[in-house]
C-alpha cells in the first residue's frame, strides 16, 4: 500500500485504517508508545532491528496521520519525545481485538502443522 493511499478519502473504512498502520514497524511502535512517551533512542533500543532512517520515517508518517505527537524540547543537545495522540490511542485500543484474532489464527496454523 502506498503513502498516497493513507490520504485517499475514496476508500472503505478498513482500507483507510490499514493505510496508516501499513509497514513493518508501525504496529510495534504503536504498542511501545501505549506505555507512554519515548525518545527515538529508546524506541531503537526496544526494536534493535529498525534502522534510524526507517524509525524516523515511520514516526513522521504516523505524525502526519495524526497518530503520534512529536515534542521537541529546547535544550542542548536537542531532546525529541514521541507520544500517542488521542487518535493514536483510539486506534491502538481498536487493534486489540484484531491482535487477539491474529493470535488465534497463529494457534490454528501451529495446530494444523502439528497434525500433518
Amino acid at each position: 500500500m502506498t503513502r498516497l493511499r493513507a490520504q485517499d478519502t475514496n476508500v472503505c473504512g478498513v482500507t483507510a485504517a490499514i493505510a496508516v498502520i501499513d509497514g513493518k514497524w508501525k504496529t510495534s511502535l504503536l504498542w511501545l508508545l501505549e506505555s507512554g512517551p519515548h525518545r527515538p533512542g529508546e524506541l531503537r533500543r526496544r526494536i534493535p532491528e529498525i534502522s534510524e532512517k526507517v524509525l524516523t520515517q515511520a514516526l513522521r508518517e504516523m505524525e502526519t496521520d495524526g497518530l503520534v505527537h512529536r515534542e521537541v524540547h529546547d535544550v542542548l543537545p536537542p531532546k525529541t519525545v514521541y507520544s500517542l495522540t488521542e487518535f493514536g490511542r483510539e486506534l491502538s485500543e481498536l487493534l486489540g481485538p484484531l491482535s487477539d484474532w491474529g493470535h488465534r489464527r497463529l494457534d490454528r496454523l501451529t495446530e494444523a502443522r502439528a497434525a500433518s
